[in-house]
């Protein structure tokens, strides 16, 4: 079902998100040829979508994805303010991922160096 107002889509897309985890996928199309986006949250047994033609609503989006990037990477259980309020960016959340994820090894395809 299409949600008209951005506020309920979002309240209710962060409690389906809650709600398992494990099951609940996040979609974002856009259509340039009709300037439209459509934002599908779903858990195979609730769909939720919000469609827009709005420039403004990008900053919208992007602090739903924020919300479920933070989510993802710190659990659903994570104290997270609401989407309207947060004004955390993207490469904070990143760094502080990064942070908590370092180790001392090496990645992939690199060598230690000596001395």
């Amino acid at each position: 079902m299409y949600i008209a107002d951005w506020d309920t889509f979002a309240e209710q897309a962060e409690a389906l998100y809650r709600s398992d985890p494990l099951r609940v996928r996040y979609v974002l199309k856009y259509r340039h040829c009709d300037g439209k986006a459509v934002l599908k949250v779903t858990d195979d047994k609730t769909a939720l979508q919000y469609k827009t033609d709005q420039i403004a609503d990008v900053k919208k989006i992007e602090k739903l994805n924020l919300l479920f990037f933070t989510l993802m990477a710190q659990g659903s259980e994570a104290d997270v303010p609401p989407v309207e309020q947060s004004e955390a960016s993207a490469a904070q959340v990143l760094e502080t991922a990064q942070k908590s994820q370092q180790s001392g090894q090496p990645k992939k395809g690199q060598k230690r160096r000596k001395g």
